[in-house]
């Protein structure tokens, strides 16, 4: 791709990449899943939730008791509604996370119940950046955030090997700054 078409680039929304003018990037679904561990992490994270507010129902009810009665029938239903969210969202969210990057974008997909697909052309991205925190690290895992010129916001991969997220961020780094363009 010639410099000049790098510039001229456009981010467009269509649902149909054959419709697609030259010079434009098209939203598509990114070619690469996270990591398979993500899924544990995910799971633990939900569960660290529901069990959070769990206990917290279970403390209310034994000290409150005119509303025992109700905390303890909120307590079942958030038991069954969380152990549904816990089973169901961390493979959801597995099938629906991807990530891909090319000499002129860096494609995502996310979410579980709002789903997000984005693309940032190169030449807006003005950051990229790793987060590890304690559960990814017990994971090996990474989440890596590009920062772009828009208002919808960065766009962040979560689930990434750390190795596959540390090359992902010296390659992009390496990419924009070698792309013309001031990332505003």
């Amino acid at each position: 791709m010639s410099t000049s078409s790098r510039v001229r680039q456009k981010e467009a929304t269509v649902s149909d990449p054959q419709t697609v003018p030259p010079g434009y990037l098209s939203l598509r679904p990114p070619r690469h899943r996270v990591e398979r561990r993500a899924i544990l992490w995910w799971t633990v994270q939900a569960a660290s939730s529901v069990a959070s507010l769990l206990i917290a129902l279970a403390l209310a009810a034994l000290w409150i008791t005119p509303a025992t009665y109700w905390l303890v029938l909120a307590l079942i239903v958030v038991a069954v509604l969380g152990l549904c969210y816990v089973v169901i969202m961390p493979q959801w969210r597995y099938r629906v996370h991807r990530y891909e990057t090319t000499d002129s974008a860096v494609y995502t997909a996310a979410g579980w119940i709002n789903q997000e697909w984005r693309v940032a052309p190169l030449s807006r991205i003005q950051t990229v950046d790793t987060q590890r925190g304690p559960l990814q690290q017990l994971f090996r895992l990474s989440s890596v955030t590009v920062t772009t010129a828009s208002a919808a916001g960065p766009l962040t991969i979560d689930g990434l090997d750390r190795h596959v997220a540390t090359e992902l961020v010296e390659h992009l780094t390496a990419v924009t700054q070698a792309t013309p363009g001031d990332a505003t």
